[in-house]
């Protein structure tokens, strides 16, 4: 004889069961999250950072476990999935439990509903704090940042060709030029911003310890680094006569006490890549191992990484310590290259204090650019962001050489959620909208790049000879998609593509 069929779980039992499993949840991110918070508290001078460095502990304490489960049985009874709950972690969990309470028909009172005053109030200090970065935005889209060339000292105009066509804001990369040039640049800013009508703010990024190649030799018939090929890393090639046709220095030559026979190698921001294969008597040989086809030009100045090596180079080179006395006097905010762990951050505000008494005033953008920034990277925002304005830049060019460009795609993802949870404002750069800047003509797969960058606050444009364009088009961009999506939240617009006798 068939068994009768089971009658189908009540909606009551369900929402029980949930309900206890939520209360539990909440009690284990109130309980971690003020053990962190309190652990952080004496590093916050900023009283407005307070309850940001509380819900960004929570939230870290939230997405310690594994809730893809609890996710979906969520989604079948309609209710929040959680996945939004970045800028207002308890006020998020609070709403659930109200509901799930109401649907499960326990006994006693209640609890109540967080107001919409709590339950956005992490929105509104993302605001403030973007505000005080990047200026007001009048026109509903995150900002616009660009990164200028030498043709921003010497023509007036093109600054004001920029603004116009909807830049934002401008970066100097200390990197490049020097005193002169950059005096030049600020002048060109300030006499636009005149004309506009409105403030510009001046990104300054001191260059940080960034491993290059310095001198280098190649064969005689030989031009290019290829798949296959052998090259001696050392500190002097002329004291390395021996070896392969291919040598080259590195800068800073400290780089190479750190490095032992099986470490990776990547030279010119990922286009070859290859591993250390034995130690020689002035240096390392390197054996390339994948890259492209072509290969690369071997040249001074070509970036070469050591994914996931620790180099122990000093986060602040007697350069940047130089420019930062310019920019403590000029810039609007100070961009940190290169920094990994919060006594990096400490050192460059003990910096800044020595230059001026109002430091606490400049903004800081930390650039996360290796492994162990993204491993530190709380510490980093609460060391920061607990003494002055913080944006937090995604350097996208040398973070993908060190994580591998697969985890890049998805650690940009987790770092916009972090900066979210402590409502601090994030930055997309590298390579955006690179074939406009650099062709006049765009990839599909940048165009789409771009529509992502907008749950950034900022996106980053290079320098290039097609800016201007690019900067129109990236304008028009994340203004359309600021009408579809801010961060993670869809705004569900309504859709116009398929209306009768409309076409796009």
């Amino acid at each position: 004889m068939a068994s009768a069929p089971k009658e189908p779980e009540s909606t009551q039992r369900i929402a029980s069961d949930l309900l206890h499993d939520i209360i539990t949840l909440r009690t284990g991110i109130a309980s971690e999250g003020r053990a962190s918070y309190d652990g952080w508290k004496h590093q916050i001078a900023r009283s407005r950072f307070a309850a940001s460095a509380l819900n960004f502990a929570q939230y870290l304490a939230f997405r310690r476990d594994d809730l893809r489960p609890l996710q979906r049985r969520l989604m079948a009874l309609g209710l929040s999935s959680l996945g939004r709950a970045e800028g207002h972690v308890l006020a998020n969990v609070d709403a659930v439990i109200a509901v799930l309470s109401r649907l499960a028909s326990k006994s006693g009172p209640e609890p109540p509903f967080p107001s919409s005053h709590q339950f956005f109030r992490g929105e509104r200090m993302l605001g403030r704090n973007v505000e005080e970065i990047f200026g007001t935005q009048a026109s509903g889209r995150g900002f616009i940042l660009v990164t200028l060339g030498p043709e921003a000292a010497d023509d007036p105009d093109f600054i004001l060709r920029l603004g116009r066509a909807g830049m934002d804001c401008v970066r100097i990369n200390c990197a490049h030029d020097g005193r002169a040039v950059w005096e030049r640049m600020i002048a060109n800013v300030r006499k636009a911003e005149s004309t506009i009508g409105r403030r510009i703010r001046i990104l300054m990024d001191i260059a940080g310890p960034k491993v290059r190649l310095a001198a280098t030799a190649t064969p005689p018939d030989r031009g290019r680094l290829l798949v296959g090929d052998d090259i001696l890393l050392c500190r002097d090639i002329a004291l390395c006569p021996e070896g392969p046709g291919f040598k080259a220095a590195c800068a800073p030559p400290q780089v190479l006490d750190g490095l032992k026979p099986g470490d990776p190698v990547s030279i010119d921001d990922g286009k070859l890549r290859g591993h250390v294969s034995r130690e020689v008597s002035c240096g390392y040989l390197v054996h390339i191992e994948g890259g492209r086809q072509k290969g690369v030009k071997l040249q001074p100045e070509r970036g070469i990484n050591f994914p996931g090596v620790r180099l122990n180079l000093d986060p602040l080179t007697g350069q940047d310590l130089e420019d930062l006395d310019f920019i403590a006097e000029h810039a609007d905010l100070a961009g940190y290259s290169f920094v990994e762990t919060a006594e990096d951050v400490a050192m460059l505000q003990q910096e800044l204090a020595k230059r001026r008494p109002d430091w606490r005033k400049l903004g800081l953008v930390a650039k996360i650019e290796t492994p162990r920034a993204v491993k530190n990277l709380p510490e980093i925002i609460v060391r920061a962001a607990g003494q002055q304005p913080l944006a937090v830049m995604i350097a996208r060019g040398d973070l993908a050489v060190e994580l591998g460009f697969t985890r890049l795609a998805e650690m940009q993802e987790e770092i916009l959620w972090l900066c979210e949870a402590a409502h601090i404002p994030s930055i997309w750069a590298t390579q955006v909208l690179e074939g406009l800047v650099k062709k006049g003509v765009p990839s599909r797969g940048e165009m789409t790049d771009a529509a992502m960058a907008g749950r950034a606050e900022c996106v980053m444009l290079n320098k290039g000879p097609n800016v201007l364009s690019a900067v129109a088009t990236l304008d028009r961009l994340m203004r359309r998609m600021a009408e579809h999506q801010v961060k993670k939240t869809p705004m569900l617009r309504a859709l116009h593509s398929w209306s009768e006798g409309d076409v796009p």
